[in-house]
């Protein structure tokens, strides 16, 4: 099976979806087909071994320049010089992260695929596919490529699946009109995918609402994997009686909701002095400096400064190694969030978590037993929940114990790998009633 997976780099920082994306097709690999990772708009990030191909399509500068001057979209003499890989890599670096709410006529016309500003990078992509991949199936990395099936389906005459990694939240951050008129072409552009994979019900019940015409036969639930080499190896509980280490790590934005943890931070510091610290860890943006700063003066204020620690942006070394220094997770999202990897990747290293009773992290408890849920936006009720915890230390490492089995036995790349591949005959076997027509 030759399959083409097209997948959205996120201008050099570390991202969820990329991690992802790079950690499949590597699982899809080792099973003796030929998966190729084809990175778009920036070259992927990974903290394990980059499988993508060396070269970038609808290459962030030349997508940026069609949209914005008529001239670029009809010549190709310079697209080959402004998507090098390195020179993308550099002007990324620059730029930090894209604010969302600007993006909306570029992600409108990114949509309209042979119809928009970037039909060029269209036809690039697709020529290449065809002429040199020519792939049984093409997997799409999100519904802001769901632009790309009508031609791609026309021209290679193969299946295409999308996944669905949470790309709603950028989309309903759009300014109007654009919010509007993208969410009405993304449900038009929708009927032309095959299949969705997604990681949860609660998504997949979800963006068969958010897109509209979508049946939820064509929502497929893959759980996530991970890849666990070096995860849980050399993990030991800290003293007894020691001070309870909270671990945050994800994306530091309001929306990731690391405020309602500090402020949880607070309230467990005031009825347990000493007994608590906390420690973040993970990608800082420019626009999101200010939130961080405003949050760190508070906890000085609060005369707990000795008690909080910033690691920083962590690679995988430094992520398992922060992983291991924790007694407990807490990622608060105010968002309903679709995946979790951090929690599997916690519970990979034995550290239980506290997470808000929405989107998937009710099933990510309830199939791995590796944690506790609270009320969501409630920093009284999840400083109640660790403090169970802080309380309960048999408890804790319980939890830690049965996550990290159920990651080992269930969450891991194979299994993931595996359950994309029979998704993948599905599709190809032309026998599920639910297909789109082309």
């Amino acid at each position: 099976m030759r399959i083409a997976y097209i997948a959205a780099g996120a201008a050099g920082m570390y991202c969820g979806s990329c991690l992802h994306d790079n950690t499949l097709a590597a699982a899809l690999q080792r099973t003796g087909h030929e998966v190729v990772l084809v990175p778009t708009y920036t070259p992927l990030r990974t903290d394990s071994e980059d499988v993508s191909i060396g070269r970038v399509f609808f290459g962030a500068l030349n997508v940026y320049l069609q949209q914005k001057a008529a001239p670029f979209r009809h010549t190709r003499w310079l697209d080959w010089l402004l998507d090098r890989p390195g020179l993308i890599r550099r002007v990324a670096s620059l730029g930090g992260a894209t604010d969302p709410t600007s993006l909306g006529d570029l992600t409108f016309s990114i949509l309209q695929g042979e119809e928009g500003f970037q039909a060029k990078e269209l036809a690039k992509l697709t020529d290449w596919l065809r002429e040199e991949l020519r792939p049984d199936l093409v997997h799409l990395t999100n519904s802001m490529f769901a632009g790309f099936a009508r031609t791609l389906k026309r021209e290679l005459r193969v299946p295409v699946l999308c996944s669905l990694q949470g790309e709603d939240l950028f989309l309903d951050q759009l300014r109007e009109p654009w919010k509007a008129r993208v969410l009405e072409l993304l449900r038009e552009r929708a009927r032309d995918v095959d299949a969705f994979q997604v990681h949860s019900r609660y998504y997949a019940g979800h963006m068969a609402e958010y897109l509209g015409r979508v049946t939820p036969e064509r929502m497929l639930i893959v759980p996530l994997g991970l890849p666990l080499a070096g995860h849980g190896a050399g993990r030991t509980e800290g003293p007894e009686g020691g001070p309870l280490v909270i671990g945050y790590l994800a994306r530091i934005c309001p929306e990731k909701g690391l405020h309602v943890l500090v402020e949880a931070f607070r309230l467990l510091a005031s009825r347990h002095p000493g007994q608590v610290r906390l420690r973040v860890a993970g990608y800082l943006g420019e626009q999101d400096r200010p939130y961080l700063r405003d949050l760190e003066a508070r906890i000085a204020a609060w005369g707990l400064a000795g008690s909080y620690e910033r690691v920083g942006e962590v690679d995988r070394e430094g992520k398992i190694r922060f992983l291991q220094s924790l007694d407990l997770l807490s990622v608060p999202t105010t968002y309903r969030e679709p995946k979790g990897l951090f929690v599997l990747e916690a519970l990979a290293n034995g550290v239980p978590v506290v997470q808000p009773r929405h989107g998937a992290f009710p099933e990510m408890i309830e199939a791995t037993g590796g944690g506790l849920l609270v009320d969501p936006g409630s920093a009284e009720d999840l400083a109640r929940g660790i403090e169970l915890l802080l309380r309960d230390p048999e408890r804790r490492r319980e939890l830690g114990r049965r996550g990290r089995a159920a990651v080992e036995e269930r969450f891991n790349d194979r299994v993931e790998a595996e359950s994309t591949l029979k998704v993948y005959e599905t599709l190809l076997s032309g026998q599920a009633a639910w297909r789109a027509t082309a």
